[in-house]
């Protein structure tokens, strides 16, 4: 396949057993863990845990990666389209609140064909990504996926190249986050379980708190109150290729996240806010194949 999936639209031939261009993904899924995760926000682990299907591979490069045995390190297993939907039912009979996929973009020509099968027991479908999406290709998803969970990460450009190699993100995410809404429309809960809808994420870098405001001033004026949920997170941990970025090598202080957490609650969000004992590399998953 000629892959033009995520905003850098590459154009990199893809075939299922070599991946070229930034992702550097073979065109079939890779994956390196299914099973299922009790940290997300609860109105999406519920009492059992989301069930979470890791994918190898990301379009962005984030200095500060915690998974990037996976994000640029290849690991993984591919995996047919009836493997995967196999990893979906077991997650179902373990149990799962929900099926959960993590970072998937490069994936999404084959995920928009494996969700056409019903998600066993009607469980919603939850698509996790950094939010450096195409609207175009966000909108073959269309009645497939339930809730998204997109990362809003920067209001700036600067900021978003420095640290994720994607000057373009806030304009490729803000314009993701439409569609995202426009598909599911206002935030909808049943039993304190998030059905349908969007739920963006920010996580707050150290020296970053007027970064964190900028993107949630643009939610409070783009949206409905209690149109999107929004999670303020807390878990940044210093691990990555941080070398030459001696500011992201202390964890978030708890002066930063108050101030977040007032400016967020100021503005009148609706969502959650991630505590700091959160954060640590014990709340990184194992990325060892379980359940694939």
């Amino acid at each position: 396949m000629i892959c033009n999936l995520c905003p850098r639209t590459c154009g990199a031939l893809r075939d299922e057993a070599h991946g070229e261009g930034f992702c550097r993904m073979p065109s079939v899924p890779v994956c390196a863990r299914a099973a299922l995760h009790a940290w997300e926000e609860p109105c999406l682990s519920g009492k059992t845990g989301a069930g979470t299907v890791f994918f190898s591979g990301c379009t962005l490069e984030c200095v500060f990666c915690q998974n990037r045995s996976i994000s640029r390190e290849n690991y993984g297993k591919a995996l047919s389209e009836d493997e995967l939907y196999a990893a979906f039912q077991r997650l179902v009979d373990q149990g799962a609140a929900c099926i959960e996929l993590v970072t998937p973009t490069q994936f999404t020509h084959v995920l928009a064909k494996v969700l056409e099968r019903p998600v066993p027991n009607g469980l919603p479908v939850v698509w996790n990504s950094g939010g450096y999406e195409r609207p175009e290709v966000l909108r073959s998803l269309e009645g497939k996926v339930d809730v998204y969970l997109p990362d809003l990460k920067y209001a700036t450009a600067e900021t978003a190249a420095k640290y994720s190699g994607a000057a373009d993100y806030p304009e490729a995410a803000k314009a993701a986050v439409l569609e995202m809404y426009r598909q599911r429309g206002p935030a909808r809960l049943e039993d304190g379980l998030l059905k349908s809808g969007v739920l963006i994420r920010h996580l707050v870098l150290p020296g970053q708190v007027a970064e964190a405001k900028r993107v949630m001033d643009w939610v409070a004026e783009v949206f409905p109150p209690g149109g999107v949920l929004f999670s303020l997170m807390a878990q940044y941990t210093p691990v990555g290729e941080l070398e030459g970025f001696p500011e992201l090598r202390r964890a978030l202080r708890a002066s930063e996240l108050r101030a977040a957490k007032a400016y967020m609650e100021n503005l009148g969000l609706a969502g959650y806010v991630q505590e700091l004992d959160s954060c640590g590399e014990g709340f990184i998953p194992a990325f060892d194949l379980t359940g694939v």
